[in-house]
């Protein structure tokens, strides 16, 4: 049976995985971004740290990667990648053929790729028609659309985390570094016990915390929640798709935002969409990046609307 090397390309770490057509990560390894920095060639390195992986790989023909940032619409050409600038304006589909002719590879966003995995090896039957968020460093945004990845006029649809929220980017509320200044605003002004403490604050202890009912915590997820929600409208009222996906590191809180998230949601969606909300966390997990990467080398997949 063929394997796929996945490639999910990070701003802190690049995962690599060889996966079975059926979604099993065989073996995988994790190698520091930064580390791809050192002598100021980051291409070279990127390329070369390849180039060793597929001489492990000798039989693996097709390499999927997710990269997070904008891509051209032929996926050749890497646009803007705020985590990794040295790839902006890298014709990396091209640079990758020529070095290794007898390869194929699939490049495309990371959040995309991720519900695609979703897609093709959730434990669960997938809706041909769903929204696809992860919380993480960032905010990611991706839609299936019949079976198909939607990406928009020029190929970057869904950018999720840089819509409007208050007066800033989405991400810039409730991403790592927006929920832990969220968090440290509200504990300011909490009047309660919490044993939460603001010098050693950050996502786990957060979530820790909460699965203690610690109320500081609660209070900080509910308004994670409540800013979530708000952006969930106005992408379900654009899109009409009513089933929603939340994956990425930090949905080990869904379990602390999805009654507040609804409750927003209820105050401005109508029956129409809300008799048919479903909203679930992803179950691929840690993996998701790696496995979508992988599933984009399935040619059925390819295709965007």
């Amino acid at each position: 049976m063929e394997n796929f090397l996945g490639i999910d390309v990070g701003g802190t770490g690049i995962k690599v995985g060889l996966v079975s057509k059926s979604g099993d990560v065989l073996s995988h390894l994790k190698i520091d971004t930064d580390s791809l920095r050192q002598g100021g060639d980051f291409i070279h390195n990127f390329v070369d740290n390849l180039e060793g992986i597929l001489a492990d790989h000798p039989d693996v023909d097709r390499i999927g990667m997710g990269v997070p940032g904008t891509l051209s619409k032929d996926r050749r050409t890497l646009l803007e990648l705020p985590a990794i600038p040295e790839f902006n304006g890298v014709s990396l589909g091209d640079l990758l053929q020529a070095r290794f002719p007898n390869k194929q590879f699939r490049i495309e966003n990371d959040a995309n790729a991720a519900a695609l995995g979703e897609y093709h090896f959730s434990d669960r039957k997938m809706p041909e028609n769903f929204i696809f968020v992860t919380l993480g460093t960032g905010v990611g945004g991706a839609a299936i659309i019949n079976r198909k990845i939607f990406s928009g006029g020029d190929g970057n649809g869904m950018e999720i985390g840089h819509i409007l929220s208050r007066g800033r980017k989405l991400e810039n509320n409730i991403g790592k570094a927006g929920m832990m200044e969220l968090a440290l605003e509200t504990l300011r002004g909490y009047q309660g016990a919490t044993d939460v403490n603001e010098h050693r604050m950050n996502s786990h202890e957060l979530i820790r915390a909460a699965t203690q009912k610690d109320g500081f915590a609660l209070e900080v997820f509910d308004k994670i929640a409540e800013l979530l929600g708000e952006a969930m409208v106005s992408t379900i009222r654009i899109l009409d798709i009513k089933n929603v996906y939340i994956g990425g590191g930090l949905s080990v809180c869904f379990d602390y935002i999805i009654s507040n998230m609804i409750k927003t949601m209820s105050k401005y969606l109508t029956p129409y969409y809300l008799e048919d909300l479903h909203i679930n966390r992803a179950r691929l997990g840690n993996e998701a990046g790696v496995v979508g990467a992988a599933a984009l080398c399935f040619e059925e997949s390819l295709v965007h609307v």
